[in-house]
């Protein structure tokens, strides 16, 4: 995992909006887009409509992501955690 990642799940223990994660990493779209997009590549978040409507058959985060919520899972917290 790398630092940013590991950055990112840190804010991911609860479900967040591309918008407050931008301003909370202060991160560029693209950079915020990337790093994303690996986590949920290696299954460490899912990405939500909303709140409470998971996205289960997303193509890519980078053309969608900035309307999306998103929530570490179960795998992505060990692997945070340093249980993976």
């Amino acid at each position: 995992m790398t630092d940013e990642e590991f950055d990112l799940l840190d804010e991911l223990y609860f479900v967040q909006h591309f918008d407050y994660l931008k301003e909370t990493m202060g991160w560029e779209d693209e950079q915020l887009l990337s790093v994303l997009d690996s986590l949920y590549k290696k299954a460490f978040i899912k990405c939500l409509k909303g709140p409470d409507d998971e996205i289960f058959d997303l193509d890519s985060i980078k053309d969608e992501g900035k309307g999306m919520f998103f929530l570490a899972t179960k795998k992505g917290l060990m692997a945070h955690n340093g249980r993976l």
